[in-house]
């Protein structure tokens, strides 16, 4: 039903087409309107390089029709070996609700376990409803927050969420991790 790959360069004007014909998230995070570069944006911009990783991937899943319905922005061996982030994922909005989303996610996870993965992070604005219940259903489970993280024109508090992969425990994560311990 859908495909995914990685995307590089010459995927930018398709991710911009994407971008702009789902701003919902834009808004929600940043409080402005898709900015007219921010597929360049999402290529150029990296996480902090005081923050360990081993491979950036964004990945692009398309439809039957081949197109573009959605893209994940995934970090390797994020803060510890075995820790991957999912830093960006972004569903059509036409596809919410109908169960597209979850069947993308779960090709996008099995995808990183299969790739060495033991723990999955990802980070959650508080209050984007749609976004929280989504991640708990996935399996998700906040190990802290983290307070006035600024996301274009807006501070938000984040949910720092963690979902073991196979034989791993949260437990474990949080002797490897100290950064994402509550008390942290």
């Amino acid at each position: 039903m859908f495909s995914a790959r990685e995307l590089d360069d010459r995927d930018i004007p398709a991710l911009q087409d994407f971008y702009d014909a789902n701003p919902d998230y834009f808004l929600i995070a940043n409080g402005i309107p898709v900015r007219d570069d921010e597929a360049q944006r999402e290529f150029d911009d990296f996480q902090p390089r005081e923050i360990p990783f081993n491979q950036r991937h964004i990945i692009g899943f398309y439809d039957n029709h081949e197109r573009l319905v959605g893209m994940a922005d995934v970090l390797s061996d994020f803060l510890a070996p075995e820790v991957w982030q999912i830093s960006f994922f972004i569903i059509a909005t036409s596809l919410h609700g109908s169960g597209n989303a979850r069947a993308i996610y779960d090709r996008l996870e099995n995808w990183i376990e299969r790739n060495g993965a033991q723990w999955i992070r990802l980070s959650v604005i508080i209050n984007n409803h749609k976004a929280e219940r989504f991640w708990n259903k996935c399996g998700y489970t906040e190990v802290r927050k983290r307070l006035s993280v600024k996301f274009g024109c807006r501070l938000h508090d984040l949910r720092v969420m963690i979902k073991p992969c196979s034989y791993a425990t949260l437990e474990e994560y949080l002797r490897l991790v100290a950064h994402d311990r509550p008390e942290s």
